[in-house]
């Protein structure tokens, strides 16, 4: 999979510009600031309907605009595909595939696939739970697009219920009350439920990519693993009430169907009903769950190394890499591969395992402010990104060979 040309209209510092893109390495060179991560945040974007460093859409657009699009031409095999995205902030996004007319943006999703590292991902080691819980569900949704309306069916399920327990302790409970709460209840069990066993298949898909990556990465015989945590496995199938320990990957939930999974939150629901009603707010279902990650039986979280760290959290996108590729194994389906500034990070071993490893990648678009941080390697089409009054643009990148 790849992308051709990319066009971007008032996207962050981009009023106008337009860019060919090769298969193989894109490099793209610039200082901070300039706005090289701005198209490797874009071509994420248009894959995950998400972006990696922030939460909404205003930032996206260029200030002073009210709209942005992202345009690309996108390939997989012979197949070609025009993809156009508006973003609306305040609004509903739209997108457009092969120009046709204006569609709802989540059905673009699945048509290009992409795996984006940053340094930001750091957070998904040291971060909150949320920040875990996100890369799964965009990684299922990538798996399975038609997740992306469920994800959005239980966000929409979870805020009326929360606002329906604010009325509650604001006005007391009533029959009327419990009559609705527990229409609420069947419906965030059914949408939670879809979303769970998701997150549990992405799990057992990415655990053997996750140990092998880490070692190649790290060098390291220790084993990295992955483990579901949720307040509902001690009521799954086969559980024993124990939570386990880190060294024992398989949460219990794991071997439950999606009809088990749908009357362990309802019975979830029901249990935290008092706590639910004193707090104004959802105690139980997938929005509260975390993935645990550990190196043997150690957790990852407070007791890594840096370099650990970093290659913990390199292991996880290229599982998620490596997830996809197994997922769909046609000619010319391997993801976009995008490392935004992520070889400064590393020392020289990890630079060249990491280039090693995301040779394999069909097309890989990388960010970085020098080309000495870029193995050798990596830097056959190089851009230089440059700023000027805010406004960003892009140019070849000049060298000897081309003459000048």
């Amino acid at each position: 999979m790849r992308l051709s040309t990319l066009t971007l209209n008032d996207f962050r510092s981009y009023a106008d510009v337009e860019l060919t893109l090769h298969p193989g390495p894109n490099v793209l060179l610039g200082f901070n600031g300039v706005g090289k991560t701005n198209i490797a945040e874009a071509i994420g974007y248009l894959s995950t309907l998400g972006s990696h460093r922030v939460t909404h859409d205003a930032p996206l657009v260029r200030h002073g605009r009210s709209q942005a699009i992202i345009r690309a031409q996108a390939h997989r095999g012979s197949q070609e595909a025009m993809l156009e995205l508006e973003i609306n902030p305040g609004r509903s996004n739209r997108a457009r595939i092969n120009r046709g007319g204006a569609v709802r943006s989540t059905e673009i999703l699945g048509i290009l696939r992409t795996v984006l590292f940053a340094p930001e991902d750091l957070e998904l080691i040291k971060g909150a739970p949320g920040v875990r819980r996100r890369l799964f569900d965009d990684l299922a949704v990538q798996l399975r697009p038609a997740l992306g309306r469920v994800r959005l069916d239980y966000d929409k399920v979870l805020r009326q219920r929360n606002a329906l327990l604010k009325s509650i302790r604001h006005e007391g409970f009533t029959t009327t009350h419990e009559s609705t709460l527990a229409v609420w209840d069947h419906q965030l069990a059914d949408a939670g439920s879809r979303l769970l066993q998701a997150r549990l298949e992405v799990l057992g898909a990415l655990r053997p990519h996750v140990a092998e990556a880490y070692q190649q990465l790290s060098g390291s015989v220790r084993t990295a693993r992955l483990r579901y945590e949720t307040g509902l496995e001690g009521q799954g199938p086969g559980a024993s009430g124990d939570p386990g320990t880190a060294a024992d990957d398989l949460c219990p939930l794991e071997s439950a169907d999606r009809g088990q999974l749908a009357e362990l939150l309802r019975q979830g629901l029901e249990g935290a009903r008092r706590e639910e009603r004193d707090r104004a707010q959802t105690l139980v279902g997938p929005h509260r769950d975390d993935i645990g990650f550990s190196l043997d039986e150690v957790p990852v979280k407070g007791f890594a190394s840096h370099g650990e760290t970093w290659s913990f959290a390199l292991a996880l996108r290229l599982a998620a890499y490596r997830t996809m590729v197994e997922d769909d194994s046609a000619d010319g389906a391997r993801p976009i591969l995008i490392l935004d500034d992520v070889f400064a990070e590393l020392d020289a071993r990890r630079r060249r395992r990491l280039a090693e490893l995301a040779g394999e990648a069909e097309q890989l678009i990388i960010t970085a402010a020098v080309d000495d941080d870029v193995p050798e390697s990596l830097l056959q089409h190089a851009l230089r990104v440059e700023s000027e009054d805010q406004l960003s643009r892009v140019s070849m990148l000049e060298t000897p060979e081309d003459g000048s």
